[in-house]
């Protein structure tokens, strides 16, 4: 790279948030001058140091429709079969613990994505379609240009040191956060929680910790592996997700209030704390054929971000904030972020004002992340309840699937107009959401000390029938009237889940407070007891 070279778009940071932002942009315009600065060589290892390998339905759609990756997943990458939930703390009878997941695949498709593999891929095609990356440069400093000033872009190398002028600037660079920190953007969001993660050589398939035929043929196919397995307990879960390489991704997540990093940040402490909490895992690892490729932690990952679009800059990815993997939404923002960017940077192209927008963006995409981590914060008590917790799950989906998922997968993410129109449902919807996550951690509190339902059962989230319907509906393209119709009828369906929930709380513990939600439920029509199938799970 010549030093002072001159792009329209240069993107610091060559990893998933970054490239694909950068293969968007070349998608939409093919004229468009991009250079992607990246600290790391191309091609990177497979199975290693990455995390992030689970989608779910957003950022699978945008891999797979908005970037046209869906053959190269299919091929080289792992179908997953859904999340799946084990209520295992301390058991090695898997077969008689209870299980959350679907028994078929669902209609809307997800991945397990091996993210060496992944990026390594995303890397030659860039290259392929006249993308300047540029693999072994570090940025080191913006100055950001005013009015029409362009930004400069100091970097270095191995060999030497330049710079690079630019109309925009993106801040892809993960957790190194370079504009963030020179900007002052960083912001805390109370969510305590740490990881620890690594990877091992070979499938680890649940299904071979039971000779049980029937339990084994709950699915169809039987492959469990193929899910993103958690293995749950009070203030932790366990993830296992299979990679396309033959390794497999194991991490423990935990609130830090419950169970201290120190016990677990290395990889003898995580084996020991497997064989305290999930001693089936343990000897499973242990088998021959799971060499260790890697370990990595990290204290205190989930943050948040003050601004992410601003005059010409953004954030992306890790770049700007994080939530949690429990429900692996990092794809999710990065498909969401990307696409806002995206856009910004066509309205300038065109001569139009985005700034306006960019505020516009910067708020929705807030409201998204403070949404979304209503799920997570101070609810990983809850993960070791298997009556509340099944309960938790559809919500959760059901909340997504319902608002957020069809505005992006329906190509909406950034009509302003349909926004404005359906204020008022998507402002009740999060109202919903926020008192239902108090309802869900005050029934796990009053449950706590009392028995356990009994074991072995299965909550088959497929056999719902509205569930998988919400799920395959996400397949729509739909006009302004249609789409608009669908969001009103999600609104009902999480009006009459909302008040049956609370009901069948209040048959456990009738004296259980909620009042945002008696207040948001009064008047509500009574619905029809379609939701009976999840109950079994709480009983």
């Amino acid at each position: 790279m010549a030093d002072g070279q001159r792009v329209d778009v240069a993107i610091l940071g060559g990893g998933l948030a970054g490239l694909t932002l950068a293969l968007q942009l070349r998608q939409e315009h093919p004229d468009l001058s991009i250079t992607v600065l990246e600290r790391r060589a191309h091609a990177a290892p497979e199975a290693a140091f990455k995390v992030g390998e689970s989608t779910v339905e957003i950022g699978a759609f945008y891999f797979a429709e908005v970037l046209g990756l869906r053959e190269h997943l299919e091929r080289e990458q792992v179908r997953k079969f859904g999340f799946r939930f084990f209520f295992s703390d301390g058991r090695s009878d898997i077969d008689r613990c209870t299980e959350i997941g679907v028994s078929r695949l669902l209609p809307t498709p997800s991945w397990q994505i091996d993210r060496g593999r992944f990026e390594n891929i995303l890397g030659g095609l860039a290259r392929e379609r006249g993308i300047d990356l540029r693999a072994g440069r570090v940025a080191r400093a913006v100055a950001m240009g005013e009015g029409e000033t362009d930004h400069r872009i100091d970097w270095s190398c191995a060999d030497g040191q330049g710079t690079l002028s630019a109309r925009w600037v993106v801040d892809a660079s993960g957790r190194a956060g370079l504009l963030k920190r020179q900007l002052g953007l960083a912001r805390g969001n109370d969510h305590d929680a740490n990881a620890v993660w690594w990877r091992v050589d070979g499938i680890i398939d649940p299904n071979d910790w039971s000779d049980d035929a029937q339990w084994r043929a709950r699915c169809t196919p039987p492959d469990r592996w193929r899910s993103t397995n958690h293995m749950c307990g009070a203030g932790y879960w366990f993830w296992l997700i299979p990679l396309a390489s033959g390794a497999h991704s194991l991490g423990i997540v935990c609130d830090a209030r419950i169970h201290p990093l120190d016990t677990m940040d290395t990889h003898a402490k995580a084996m020991a704390w497997l064989h305290r909490h999930q001693p089936r895992v343990a000897r499973a690892l242990e088998a021959p054929g799971h060499a260790v490729k890697d370990f990595r932690f990290l204290r205190g990952f989930s943050y948040g971000c003050s601004q992410v679009f601003g005059e010409r800059w953004a954030l992306t990815g890790e770049a700007g904030l994080f939530l949690d993997p429990f429900y692996s939404p990092g794809s999710d923002f990065i498909a969401i972020s990307n696409t806002f960017i995206a856009d910004l940077v066509a309205r300038d192209r065109a001569g139009q004002a985005h700034a306006p927008h960019a505020a516009l963006y910067g708020q929705l995409y807030q409201s998204f992340y403070a949404n979304t981590l209503t799920l997570y914060q101070d609810q990983y008590a809850l993960f070791g309840d298997e009556r509340v917790l099944p309960v938790k799950v559809i919500w959760d989906y059901t909340y997504y699937w319902s608002l957020l998922a069809p505005v992006f997968c329906g190509g909406r993410i950034t009509d302003i107009a349909m926004y404005s129109r359906l204020r008022p449902l998507f402002e009740r919807g999060s109202a919903l959401n926020a008192a239902m996550q108090p309802l869900l951690r005050e029934w796990g509190r009053l449950n706590a000390g009392s028995a356990a339902p009994a074991a072995g059962r299965q909550l088959d989230q497929y056999g719902i029938d509205w569930f998988h319907e919400l799920n395959r509906s996400l397949q729509d393209r739909l006009d302004d009237e249609a789409f608009d119709a669908r969001i009103a009828g999600n609104l009902r369906r999480m009006e009459a889940l909302a008040a049956e929930t609370l009901a069948r709380a209040r048959d456990v513990h009738p004296g259980i407070d909620a009042p945002g939600l008696d207040a948001l439920l009064s008047g509500v029509p009574a619905q029809p007891a379609s939701l009976a199938p999840l109950w079994y799970a709480a009983a």
